[in-house]
């Protein structure tokens, strides 16, 4: 292994920018991670009330179709006429 030589002493400056860059970065992803988060609530709250509106529709829809389905399964089964 090559020899590296004794560590060169960090000054003090040096090192409280360091640990200030530090903490100001720790508390700014918390800052921007809750405003994040009370964002995501609201998307969620919304996504919410489109799906049981979506629900609703699908439903709908889905009913119309067996009917449908039921109706020409019924005539194509039915006694042909000749």
């Amino acid at each position: 292994m090559a020899d590296l030589g004794a560590p060169v002493r960090v000054s003090p400056l040096i090192r409280f920018g360091r640990w200030s860059f530090l903490v100001v970065g720790v508390a700014y992803g918390a800052y921007h991670q809750q405003r994040l988060a009370k964002r995501e609530v609201g998307i969620r709250e919304i996504e919410a009330q489109q799906k049981a509106i979506r629900d609703a529709k699908l439903a709908v829809e889905k009913k119309r179709n067996q009917e449908a389905e039921a109706k020409a399964i019924a005539e194509l089964s039915g006694p042909s006429k000749k």
